[in-house]
């Protein structure tokens, strides 16, 4: 009987240690996995989006894909409500934030940023037979954007956003731009690059109206305190510039090289 007890004893023990080992390697942090979870806006084109199959395709997937390759690890993409992405970066669910993620002094005060990659500026959408044209055309009108987006804070720093009728936060672009179609909207607020992108897609759909609000570059999404995977990314980065791999992925998704240097 004490030896049955004895045994049992020192199983307990064993579970006790492996699940503590378990643990340790849950909270290890990204760099000490090698796996990384990139959270991603699966509803951005081109730079992430789901193509006619579902699968996760664009930009920014292809270039985390190849720097994650240059890293010696495996990549998984998870779609995240974008309102949420620095929360889920604290929170450790995912380990990168990239997905036309642009670079501003108030996101700097909650994550680490790789050096900017991509040039990018918001702009002003509107259908192609519409009449407006610049920025003092849209007092009175109803303006969408996405919202807890860089869009949305260019829009409220400009003074036409104390003279519009309305302001409608859209989840993702792709409903904005749909109220727009609807009319439901007059105009978006949007990522250049990605209402190019749409341009090409919809050519006799919509325009982009004369003057911009802001320019903005793009940078990768770090948890704050993980200096060893952001110096990590950087080399890898900076390696896909030197050997050519950057170049080939926008070429493929712009027709040029974008990728700053």
């Amino acid at each position: 009987m004490k030896r049955i007890f004895s045994l049992l004893f020192m199983l307990v023990g064993i579970v006790s240690v492996l699940a503590a080992c378990g643990s340790s390697d849950e909270k290890s942090g990204a760099e000490g996995k090698d796996k990384l979870v990139i959270g991603i806006d699966d509803k951005f084109a081109p730079m992430g989006f789901r193509d006619d199959k579902n699968n996760i395709v664009g930009f920014d997937i292809d270039l985390a894909t190849e720097a994650a390759k240059h890293m010696d690890m495996a990549v998984e993409f998870q779609p995240i409500d974008w309102s949420t992405k620095e929360s889920e970066l604290a929170s450790g669910r995912i380990d990168l934030i990239w997905n036309g993620y642009t670079i501003t002094d108030e996101r700097k005060e909650k994550v680490l940023f790789s050096k900017p990659y991509l040039e990018n500026a918001q702009v002003l959408v509107t259908l192609k037979d519409s009449s407006l044209a610049k920025l003092t055309d849209l007092t009175n009108k109803k303006i969408g954007v996405q919202a807890q987006s860089s869009a949305l804070d260019a829009f409220n720093d400009n003074a036409i956003s104390k003279k519009v009728k309305n302001v409608s936060e859209f989840k993702d672009n792709v409903l904005a731009l749909n109220d727009l179609k609807a009319k439901r909207v007059d105009a978006v607020v949007i990522d250049q690059v990605v209402i190019d992108y749409y341009m090409t897609q919809q050519p006799d759909t919509f325009k982009i109206m004369n003057e911009s609000l802001a320019p903005e570059q793009y940078g990768v999404g770090i948890k704050k305190g993980n200096e060893a995977l952001q110096t990590k990314l950087q080399e890898a980065l900076d390696k896909m510039n030197e050997d050519g791999t950057a170049e080939e992925i926008s070429d493929k998704w712009f027709g040029e090289n974008k990728v700053l240097k």
